[in-house]
């Protein structure tokens, strides 16, 4: 009883100052950018054509909202439907499930370059893609695959048995169930994936370079190659010509993840207030 008593302050006030130093780091490192950045930020900037000159950062704001979506809708179907058969219709605790739970653990924790790696060999050289949207976007997708069907699994662990329950009682088949009762409860969290998912495709850099990579413009085909955000800010960067605009750029790319987490994480609440 004792030690409780010095146990829980103790662990409270490590969790207090673990939070504080997150927030501070966040805060410095994003008040450090946008005070380098935003300054340096002109029309020119925002051009749809790119130049020497101007080093506009506009088809590579465009192509990474192409290659996000794309990588998305290739990825998140694949690990829902995962999930949805990992936990609804796979016998619990069965060893086909712990095999592909420490496999999908396994890729969670690979180095992006060696993804890159994997689809310069497979998308771009055996396939013939070249370096492309396509290739890009299938190397990504194959990248965040784990994390999407780990977290969707997770969140629709969480929806209680009583939800399947009450449906079945009712009538409900299972596919139904599945469908009108499971995955609107368990929707914020699988959205919690996908914003994760979607945070690692906009800040990707190592992947893109082998398989989607540096040209700068805006892609009118699947089988074009393009630059995101991050390539475009690693070019500029390590060329050290321009490190005004790779600042500039860096501003943007941040306020990008910001607005698309703000973004889904409303949408988030807003479907999950709405359903339970």
């Amino acid at each position: 009883m004792r030690d409780r008593k010095f146990t829980e302050p103790a662990l409270a006030a490590a969790t207090w100052i673990g939070a504080c130093a997150t927030f501070g780091v966040l805060v410095m490192l994003a008040a450090f950018i946008f005070v380098k950045g935003i300054p340096h930020m002109k029309p020119s900037l925002f051009s749809l054509t790119y130049n020497s000159t101007n080093v506009s950062l506009m088809p590579s704001f465009v192509s990474t909202i192409i290659m996000t979506a794309l990588s998305l809708l290739i990825a998140v179907p694949l690990g829902v439907s995962a999930a949805i058969y990992l936990v609804e219709y796979a016998k619990r605790g069965s060893g086909t499930v712990r095999v592909i739970r420490m496999t999908a653990e396994t890729l969670a924790g690979i180095p992006s370059i060696v993804y890159g790696l994997f689809g310069m060999l497979f998308f771009v050289t055996f396939l013939g893609w070249g370096f492309s949207v396509l290739s890009g976007a299938f190397t990504l997708s194959v990248m965040i695959l784990p994390l999407v069907m780990r977290s969707a699994e997770e969140a629709i662990m969480a929806v209680p048995d009583t939800y399947r329950e009450g449906a079945f009682g009712l009538g409900a088949g299972k596919l139904r169930t599945v469908a009108r009762v499971v995955l609107p409860s368990a929707m914020p969290g699988i959205l919690a994936g996908v914003i994760l998912s979607a945070g690692r495709i906009v800040g990707e850099t190592a992947a893109l370079i082998y398989t989607a990579g540096t040209v700068v413009r805006i892609p009118t085909s699947p089988m074009q190659s393009a630059r995101t955000l991050a390539v475009h800010m690693y070019a500029l960067s390590s060329e050290g010509l321009h490190t005004n605009e790779a600042y500039a750029t860096a501003a943007v790319l941040l306020f990008a993840v910001v607005l698309i987490n703000a973004v889904s994480a409303a949408a988030a609440r807003r479907i999950g207030g709405g359903k339970l």
